[in-house]
């Protein structure tokens, strides 16, 4: 449940802790951002600065504890605190076993498809010719490709549709005279199985997730905004396709699966938003069928593949480049759903770390995208109990939640202007506890927002 009334002021205050992140930044050419007085205001705020002492062990200690004592966290529980303002731990406690991360695992898999392939990058999926009446739809791994344009304006990022792809590619073939077809299509970029076995089973049936593909309209979904997936996504978005072509003067029948020749002479093609863009949504939103989909590029960038073994041990030496250690770490996908995964609390703050740090400017988009305490994406309805109250705005954090695991982990800026990355979870809570031991871990975080330490 949003609270419009804090809107402007939360605003104001994460503009404020993202100013520490674009120190030296400058506005983009042919920026037209003007003041509404006389004196113009500066195109960017001036970075924070940490004033005062600098955080301590025990200082930061003290501020958790109360928190961290609560008994809805269970017997597995820790949390992980490293200083950015001056590159350094500050304090750990129960970090000697690896966690359960749940959906703070996308933050791994985000930040290294943005290694990867870099912020600008975008996923096409286009029309080839395979004869003379003959064409072939290429799926190019957008995971957000939809049907039909969205019918709010505001929609974030904005979608590639086959709505588009069909109106360019009956132009082509109109010009050409040709009004029917033989339309195949082709999933072929990912390989591999589409459903993790890691996975449990009534997440395929359930509609939680969706089998993976290179081809898919509405993450593979039946009928836009439910649940119920394809059997196959790819037949579904040809199917779509097909539908898209007869409303515009083509009639497409065959609808088979095939491998286009890479050297097909294109007819059209639509791209999707920039990866930055898509990294945003998929931290915001806790998208598991995007982060799926982006673990399987970070396989194909890394020349392991696009499977989901691929994804994984590309995956592990992206996060190995960007100095993070993983020898302690077990990934079995990209989005947290499996509850194999095992990843110790400094690897989840350590994206947030390298992508908050001025040496990799091209993994900001990670930092850009964690939803706001009390404000937006998955903590919209959340920081809003006894204690809570001075993280709101201050914290950014990606959740991980499953059944008994709770996690958050990003970064607040204190209240000496010190910015903190923080990782707090538990894999242990009682089931029937599971909004106190939420409510203990946002008391935790906004505890670092208050503090001097």
């Amino acid at each position: 449940m949003s609270r419009p009334p804090r809107a402007v002021f939360v605003t104001l205050l994460t503009a404020g802790v993202l100013a520490g992140l674009v120190s030296g930044a400058q506005a983009a050419p042919g920026s037209s951002q003007q003041a509404t007085s006389t004196t113009a205001a500066p195109l960017v705020l001036p970075p924070a600065k940490a004033e005062g002492v600098a955080p301590t062990a025990a200082g930061v200690q003290k501020a958790m504890a109360a928190a961290l004592k609560d008994p809805s966290l269970g017997k597995h529980f820790g949390a992980y605190v490293y200083d950015a303002s001056r590159g350094k731990p500050v304090f750990s406690v129960g970090t000697a076993k690896p966690f359960v991360p749940a959906s703070t695992m996308k933050l791994l898999t985000t930040v290294a498809v943005l290694e990867a392939l870099g912020p600008d990058h975008r996923f096409t999926t286009k029309v080839v010719r395979s004869g003379p009446a003959s064409i072939v739809l290429v799926g190019g791994g957008d995971p957000l490709l939809t049907v039909k344009r969205p019918t709010d304006p505001t929609s974030f990022p904005t979608r590639a549709t086959l709505q588009d792809l069909a109106a360019s590619t009956a132009k082509a073939l109109l010009a050409e005279g040709v009004r029917t077809v033989t339309l195949s299509y082709d999933a072929s970029l990912f390989t591999g199985p589409a459903a993790n076995a890691k996975w449990q089973p009534n997440y395929l049936t359930e509609g939680i997730a969706a089998r993976t593909s290179a081809l898919w309209v509405n993450q593979g979904r039946l009928t836009p905004g439910m649940a119920k997936r394809a059997d196959s996504p790819a037949l579904a978005a040809a199917t779509s396709f097909a539908a898209q072509l007869r409303a515009v003067g083509i009639k497409a029948a065959g609808l088979k699966p095939a491998v286009a020749d890479p050297a097909a002479k294109p007819v059209a093609q639509v791209n999707s938003a920039s990866l930055g863009d898509l990294v945003e949504h998929v931290n915001l939103h806790s998208d598991n069928d995007g982060a799926e989909v982006l673990l399987r590029h970070v396989g194909l960038a890394t020349d392991n593949g696009g499977s989901y073994a691929g994804g994984i041990k590309g995956l592990g030496t992206t996060l190995t480049k960007l100095g993070i250690d993983v020898t302690r770490a077990r990934f079995e996908d990209g989005s947290g759903l499996s509850r194999t995964n095992q990843v110790p609390l400094d690897v989840l703050a350590g994206a947030v770390r390298v992508a908050a740090s001025p040496d990799h400017p091209k993994l900001r988009h990670l930092i850009t995208g964690l939803p706001i305490a009390g404000f937006n994406g998955s903590l919209d309805g959340r920081f809003a109990g006894p204690g809570t109250a001075t993280g709101t705005g201050f914290v950014r954090a990606k959740t991980g939640t499953l059944t008994s695991v709770h996690s958050l982990a990003g970064l607040a800026r204190s209240r000496s202007g010190t910015l903190l990355v923080f990782a707090v979870a538990t894999d242990s809570s009682p089931p029937a506890k599971a909004l106190a031991a939420r409510a203990a871990l946002d008391r935790a975080t906004a505890a670092l927002a208050a503090c001097g330490c």
